[in-house]
């Protein structure tokens, strides 16, 4: 009579079937773990997210401080002077900054959508930001 069991390894227990015994491995269920020892199914691959809720998040303390600058109608207009912090981060955060602002005077209708984009990208660094538009942002608004 012809036997499937190996002799080098025990013989496997009834119902785990013929894969098993020619010692074939078995394809893992999604989002578990493959391997030796006890089935997959109590062991998941699951990495549990590490999040930061937004209480946490306002009171980690800023970065570094930047200083947005208008410098006239004749580009480049913006200047962005990093007043403190990481070198790193705020020269990261002002290649990004001024990509968005490159071509935009204040009064361009597309400078206040960017705007509130560097506003947010400041706000995920942690960096402060200070706006210089040449004259007072209240007389703007009017």
């Amino acid at each position: 009579m012809f036997s499937l069991a190996n002799p080098a390894r025990p013989a496997q227990p009834p119902g785990r079937g013929l894969r098993h015994a020619l010692g074939s491995p078995v394809p893992a269920m999604p989002g578990t773990v493959a391997g030796p020892g006890p089935p997959a199914r109590n062991r998941t691959g699951r990495v549990a997210a590490m999040a930061i809720n937004q209480d946490e998040l306002e009171q980690l303390p800023p970065q570094g401080h930047v200083k947005v600058v208008y410098l006239g109608p004749v580009a480049p207009h913006w200047d962005v002077h990093g007043v403190f912090g990481d070198g790193r981060v705020v020269d990261e955060f002002r290649q990004r900054a001024i990509a968005r602002l490159q071509l935009l005077p204040p009064h361009d209708p597309q400078f206040r959508r960017n705007r509130e984009r560097v506003n947010r990208d400041a706000e995920r660094e942690r960096l402060i930001i200070e706006w210089d538009l040449g004259y007072p942002e209240d007389e703007a608004a009017t």
